[in-house]
């Protein structure tokens, strides 16, 4: 009888690892022309700096808002006026992000070994399954585990205890894996294991006292990198 303590458990950040935020770029050309891909990777900056800023001062609101307060900086910064219309439209699409090519195979894989599978985001609940649905791999994931009930967000220690807490398995039995340095950072501190995708080869992690178990540069590196914790299944 397999012993349900000793599930291995793959949380799945969303943002970045899961789903690309960068592939809005298409959808801000008509407005912001050749400066769309700035204006892509200044409005990612500033989503996950807004949220880093409310998780500090405790002044939370949810991820749709960072994503919206972000969108509105970056407009002004770039003097680029958008009307409401658009600003809504925008915000829309952010909704409707698709995966990363490698997303599907990578999951059917991992779900094939006997991995269970959640995700883990600073989005609503919601917006996650959404994204997750349109990509058509919702149904590979046993559970979303979102900030929102505990109202902080990603790396504050409280949400990967949160995630330990809805797994319901030893936290040395869950893995973290994640294309955000800062979030790998955060669970590897909080003891979850943990596996950074570097997406981009020129990007370094942060060298910081809390060393990383995994670095794959796709997840379809995943499966031959991660070992099913003994007895799981």
């Amino acid at each position: 009888m397999p012993n349900p303590l000793r599930r291995t458990v793959l949380a799945f950040d969303v943002y970045g690892t899961l789903i690309d935020p960068f592939r809005i770029e298409e959808r801000l050309r008509p407005v912001f022309g050749e400066k769309a891909k700035e204006a892509s990777e200044l409005w990612r900056s500033k989503q996950i700096e807004y949220s880093f800023r409310r998780a500090l001062m405790k002044k939370y609101q949810n991820f749709n808002v960072c994503t919206a307060q972000a969108l509105q900086f970056v407009s002004t910064h770039m003097g680029i006026s958008l009307s409401k219309a658009a600003h809504t439209d925008l915000l829309a699409d952010y909704l409707r992000l698709p995966a990363f090519a490698d997303v599907p195979g990578a999951l059917e894989s991992l779900a094939a070994r006997g991995f269970t599978m959640v995700a883990c985001s600073n989005g609503t609940e919601d917006a996650v399954r959404s994204l997750l649905a349109d990509a058509g791999v919702l149904e590979r994931f046993s559970r979303i585990v979102s900030v929102d009930p505990i109202h902080t967000f990603k790396p504050d220690p409280a949400v990967y205890e949160l995630l330990v807490t809805e797994v319901a398995v030893p936290k040395e039995s869950v893995w973290l894996v994640s294309s955000n340095p800062f979030d790998v950072i955060g669970a590897k501190a909080y003891g979850l294991r943990t596996a950074w995708v570097q997406r981009d080869p020129k990007r370094i992690f942060d060298p910081w006292e809390f060393a990383l178990d995994v670095t794959v540069h796709n997840l379809e590196e995943l499966s031959d990198k991660i070992t099913l914790t003994e007895d799981s299944r």
